[in-house]
């Protein structure tokens, strides 16, 4: 389990989310912000990179939980103004938002426990922050699949960006591409974008 390649997706997911962090430590004043169970008291000494490739190491689930858990945070965001993900909430955001998923869209899945030991976090803190996370989204899981299509083609697009092809192929259509509108829950996924 250990030597789990780590796609580059998640890589991109951790530098979205260590890019909308560090916008809003610098311009959302810590005093404007509502505090949460979200919240630490220090920054977590774990990079946001190194926290999603710890989840993605043991969580064990689909990679369509991670687009998911996105369109969770970006949902978070737009319906609890007062609490933008910062440097001090985007850990216990992350893991909430990728256990919600998880339960969300899986078959199966561990129980609250396991996601707490990798979360770093203890059980009773993780049922905190899975309700806490529950009543901010609105209990507004289901995730269309324009939605879903919307940023898929958002985050392949990032990633094309970041991670360019070695050669070049010839661009190949894709049901995303040609279902492109607005989303029925009125998201864009350029939200959490910096």
């Amino acid at each position: 389990m250990a030597d789990l390649l780590i796609p580059n997706f998640i890589s991109l997911l951790s530098s979205l989310l260590q890019r909308v962090a560090e916008s809003n430590d610098l311009n959302r004043p810590l005093h404007t912000q509502k505090l949460s169970i979200f919240y630490g008291l220090i920054r977590p000494d774990i990079s946001i990179q190194n926290y999603l490739e710890r989840i993605f190491r043991y969580a064990n689930c689909s990679p369509s939980c991670y687009v998911v858990a996105y369109v969770y945070l970006d949902r978070f965001v737009k319906k609890q103004p007062y609490l933008p993900i910062n440097s001090l909430n985007v850990h216990r955001l992350l893991v909430a938002s990728v256990l919600v998923s998880i339960k969300f869209m899986e078959d199966i899945c561990y129980d609250n426990a396991y996601y707490a030991r990798v979360g770093g976090i203890s059980t009773a803190e993780i049922n905190l922050l899975e309700v806490d996370f529950l009543f901010g989204l609105g209990f507004q899981l289901n995730v269309t699949i324009d939605t879903f299509c919307d940023y898929c083609t958002y985050l392949q697009t990032e990633m094309m960006l970041r991670f360019p092809p070695l050669c070049s192929l010839p661009p190949v259509p894709t049901v995303a591409a040609d279902h492109y509108s607005i989303n029925d829950d009125h998201l864009h996924p350029s939200q959490l974008a910096v």
